[in-house]
């Protein structure tokens, strides 16, 4: 979320940032976007548990369920019309991929974060007019050093991303919750010896 989406993607300060995807990854997108002083983060998703976790605990301004509501006219209403200065892409599928070269702004970035495992329409007819930068990449642990320092100096909480503790000996029982997340809320398990 950090190193492809919010690096890669050069959030700054009073940029619209419109995260796809309010997963895990997605999540840490939006926390450490927050370190960059944009003037909003719209989170994007289509379940209302992940979408209330990123606004109460992972630094979104702003929730979009996809069933309810078009979000590229939401993220066009907050931006006269124009779109995100940075849109990220956190799912992995190609409707989330082409959403977010549809929410993006003239001059502005996709920052692909999700991994694919199918191709994505790429609409170069609509794109180079519009001049989007369009990131992708793995995570090389570059950003970990610094990811560590804003944990251990308190200016990120990695807490609100364990939703669930197990002892090594439930470790099935953690499996089932982490395989039904939607149901149960999982984010990410924690598992301790005892």
């Amino acid at each position: 979320g950090f190193e492809v989406g919010v690096l890669n993607g050069k959030v700054r300060p009073g940029d619209v940032v419109a995260v796809v995807g309010a997963g895990p990854v997605g999540l840490a997108a939006m926390m450490t976007a927050r370190l960059y002083g944009p003037s909003r983060i719209v989170a994007i998703d289509k379940a209302d548990s992940r979408l209330e976790k990123a606004r109460s605990q992972f630094g979104a301004d702003l929730t979009v369920n996809g069933d309810a509501e078009d979000p590229v006219e939401v993220v066009k209403g907050l931006t006269d019309g124009l779109g995100a200065d940075v849109a990220i892409e956190a799912v992995g599928i190609p409707e989330t991929f082409e959403l977010c070269t549809d929410l993006v702004r003239p001059g502005g970035r996709v920052a692909n974060i999700g991994v694919h495992g199918h191709p994505a329409t790429l609409h170069l007819e609509r794109l180079w007019i519009r001049n989007v930068t369009i990131t992708t990449g793995l995570v090389d642990t570059s950003s970990t050093p610094t990811l560590l320092r804003l944990v251990s100096e308190g200016r990120l909480d990695p807490q609100p991303f364990a939703t669930h503790r197990f002892t090594q000996d439930q470790i099935l029982d953690a499996y089932g919750v982490f395989a039904d997340a939607a149901k149960t809320n999982a984010l990410k398990m924690v598992l301790t010896r005892s």
